[in-house]
Order: C-alpha cells, then sequence, then structure tokens
C-alpha cells in the first residue's frame, strides 16, 4: 500500500499520551468510571448572554455569506475597545489586528507568513506542542527555552546561545501559561521587547487565560514602549467565555506580522461565520459580565480544594496564579509517565504527565479545573488512596 504522508510528518514529535490513552480505554470498555482531568474544555455551558445575541444573529441572512478576514467590523471593534480599556492598548483595527477561527489556527498558520525554511523559531517548554508543530510544518527548526520552577517558570533569555539568538525569527511566549499557570510580570515584557529589539525577532505572546487570574490582572505585552515593532498577541474567546467550540480570537499588534498572517488565511480560508462573530462582539464587551464572574469564582474554589488534597496527599504543588490547571509535582520515585499510568489504573483518573508537554515537564503533572465540582472532589477522594 502506498504511503501518502509528507516527510514533515515525520518531524513531529512522538505522541507520549499513547500509552494513557490506551490505558484509558480500556479502563472504559472494562466499565470503570474513568474521570478525565486531563483536557482544559470548560465544564459549564457558553453564557447565556453570548447565546442570545448568537440566536438572532444567525436568523439574519447577511451573516450567512462569506465574511473573508475583514469580519464583522463591530467585532473588530469590540476587540480594540476591549484592548484599551484593560491594557490601555491603542491598536487600528484595519492594519494591526486580524480575526482568527480560533487561536490555534492563527497560531498555526503565522509561522507560514514570517518564517523562511532553515529559520528558528524560540519555544518554551514545557509548553503548547502547537508551537512546535506550526515551526516544522513551516520549515523552520524548533529551539526549545527551558522553563524552570526556580525561574518562576520564564524563560532565561541569557542562556540561550548567540548563535541561536542570530538564526533565530520567532519566540513564542504564553502568558498566563500553560501547563505551569505562571504568571508573567511587566517587567520580564520589558526584557523581551529589549531582546527582539537587539536581535531582530518577532515575539507571538499567546494570551488565551489572560481573564483566568485569581488576583493581580496579568499584562499584555503591548503595553510595552516599542513592542509594536516586534510582537503581536493572540487572544481568544475560548476560556474566559466558555466557547472553545465556537472559533473565535483575534491577533494584535505588528503591523507587518498581521499582514503576513492576514494574507496566508485569505489563502487557506474564508473567515469565520459572521454570526459567531456578533456573539463574540457581545461577550468580549462585557468581560465583567455577572455570569463571567462566576465562572472564575468557580475555579477559584477547584483551585483551593485540589490544592489543599494534593498537600494532604503529600504532593508538591503551588496555588497557581492564572489559568485553569494545577501543576504538580509528582512523587518521589516516580516519572511523569509512570504516575500518570498508575493514577489511571488505581483510581481510574486522567491526567497529564509532564513530559507529554516537553522533557522540561519531566517531573510534573497537570490537572485541570473543567470538570464539575463533585467529580473532581470524587477524582482527589481515590488519588488519595492510591499506594505510594
Amino acid at each position: 500500500m502506498t504511503d501518502w504522508r509528507a516527510d514533515r510528518l515525520a518531524e513531529l514529535p512522538p505522541y507520549l499520551f499513547v500509552d494513557i490513552d490506551r490505558k484509558k480505554r480500556e479502563a472504559i470498555a472494562a466499565g470503570k468510571d474513568v474521570i478525565d482531568l486531563g483536557v482544559g474544555d470548560p465544564d459549564k455551558p457558553t453564557p447565556s448572554f453570548i447565546i442570545d445575541r448568537m440566536a438572532n444573529a444567525i436568523r439574519e441572512p447577511v451573516n450567512h455569506t462569506y465574511s473573508f478576514n475583514a469580519g464583522v467590523p463591530e467585532f473588530r471593534q469590540a476587540a480594540v475597545d476591549y484592548l484599551k480599556n484593560r491594557f490601555g492598548v491603542q491598536v487600528d483595527p484595519h492594519k494591526e489586528l486580524v480575526v482568527l477561527i480560533g487561536s490555534k489556527e492563527g497560531l498555526a498558520h503565522l509561522p507560514l507568513g514570517v518564517l523562511n525554511p532553515g529559520e528558528t523559531a524560540l519555544i518554551p517548554q514545557p509548553g503548547y506542542p502547537a508551537y512546535q508543530a506550526a515551526t516544522i510544518f513551516a520549515g523552520g527548526k524548533p529551539y526549545f527555552m527551558e522553563l524552570t520552577e526556580q525561574r518562576g517558570w520564564l524563560p532565561d533569555l541569557d542562556a540561550i546561545p548567540a548563535e541561536v539568538c542570530d538564526a533565530a525569527k520567532l519566540m513564542f511566549l504564553n502568558y498566563p501559561n500553560n501547563p505551569t499557570g505562571a504568571f508573567a510580570p511587566l517587567s520580564f515584557f520589558e526584557d523581551v521587547v529589549d531582546f527582539a529589539l537587539q536581535h531582530r525577532i518577532l515575539i507571538v505572546q499567546d494570551a488565551p487565560y489572560c481573564e483566568l487570574y485569581f488576583n493581580e490582572a496579568p499584562p499584555s505585552i503591548l503595553q510595552v514602549p516599542r513592542a509594536s515593532e516586534v510582537a503581536i498577541e493572540f487572544h481568544s474567546l475560548s476560556k474566559t467565555f466558555n466557547m472553545t467550540g465556537w472559533r473565535l480570537a483575534f491577533a494584535a499588534g505588528n503591523e507587518s506580522a498581521v499582514t503576513a498572517l492576514a494574507k496566508v488565511k485569505s489563502n487557506v480560508d474564508s473567515g469565520q461565520f459572521r454570526a459567531v462573530q456578533w456573539a463574540g462582539q457581545e461577550a468580549i464587551s462585557h468581560p465583567d459580565h455577572v455570569e463571567i464572574r462566576a465562572l472564575l469564582d468557580s475555579y477559584r474554589r477547584r483551585r483551593e480544594m485540589v490544592v489543599d488534597a494534593l498537600g494532604r496527599m503529600g504532593i508538591l504543588v503551588t496555588p497557581p496564579p492564572a489559568t485553569f490547571y494545577i501543576w504538580a509535582r509528582c512523587p518521589e520515585g516516580y516519572t511523569s509517565m509512570e504516575f500518570a499510568g498508575k493514577v489511571l489504573d488505581e483510581a481510574a483518573v486522567v491526567i497529564v504527565p509532564g513530559a507529554g508537554l516537553g522533557k522540561a515537564g519531566e517531573g510534573y503533572f497537570r490537572m485541570s479545573l473543567t470538570v464539575p465540582t463533585e467529580r473532581i472532589r470524587e477524582a482527589l477522594d481515590r488519588m488519595s488512596k492510591v499506594k505510594a
């Protein structure tokens, strides 16, 4: 049989969760009640005020045609207003902002527009696997910036070799961070912008969790003077507004990078459904809506419950300042894959082994708070009975 797969697929890292997936399917087939704390997909429905706007927009014939990349002007303006009101950042809705079919789509397409074959992308590790895949698909070379607990899960810019800096074209960042929940202060973004200006590197700051914080509000890299020369920031409606399946986001910042991304998109898609954009306009215009604040309060309560329970089990964990993830150390004597397998075998609970998010994630595991509270409580009770 002919193998039609392109060579570039062989460059993708191996899927390290295959054993966990197999065990999960086997447990379900055996009749076990598996609780999956691995996927970061909100368990509560999209807020009703957003659904109501969608219900009206979907009946308007004007919304049934192609939207293309210009999108719905009102959504673009709402995104501009959000950046101004939330961060004090002003962007041009026509030149410095592009509407996306989810931020993952935009992150996948941006390297095609700005990265030449053989050029290097600086990628945080542990981190979101899409950054590496997007680099490989564009013919680029990944260089991994190791994130450590000792540095607050921020990359050490001084540790990047000079020859790598010379070859680099992109730097991916993700704050608040998945999987660690780490928070990047504005002073760090200032250092990154200086670094990027010095080495002529485009910063790609992925910020889907910027509204999922518990105390201090995270900053935007676009707040830094001269950031518009070297940075583009991605904002998603998926996590904040429980709209993961709706697929709506936007990127804003450097005009050249925005233009490049828009040109790639004009050749591969025809824009997001207009009715979804109208729903998004309603959502992003009300980030402090009572239903949105209630979602964050529920994550806060779940975070406290999980951190407390893990602490009683003797598992080292620091309460994350943002996101809906818990990033904790594996018990001594276990690799992350071994511990995840043991928890699945003995407790029928799925957790994410840190090694699956890059070598620098070894020794840790991730749990998601996007599961009903009673199910999380049940999962924690089962985990407490796992024999170390």
